[in-house]
């Protein structure tokens, strides 16, 4: 197939260097270079699955759950309460 394509000047001159080397014409390194960089975008790759160490944030045994709720009503309650007061 033939297409035009436009490759950086930098990137040209390591693939005429890279082609002389190997004694193959232009066309058949950008060709190899092409199916190398495509083949390896396409091999899974062996990621290691990061591990994952599960703590209990929960409450201490003893600790009674109604009464926390309680106190952060109360909390909020005086926090309301304290605003209005600023207010008016």
């Amino acid at each position: 197939m033939r297409t035009t394509l436009t490759l950086d000047d930098d990137l040209a001159a390591l693939l005429k260097q890279r082609a002389a080397t190997l004694g193959v014409s232009f066309k058949e390194m950008v060709n190899q270079a092409l199916r190398a960089g495509i083949s390896r975008e396409m091999t899974p790759r062996d990621v290691e699955t990061p591990k994952t160490i599960p703590h209990s944030f929960g409450f201490r045994p003893g600790v009674d759950l109604d009464k926390l709720n309680q106190l952060a009503d109360e909390l909020e309650a005086e926090a309301v309460a304290e605003s209005l007061k600023r207010l008016g």
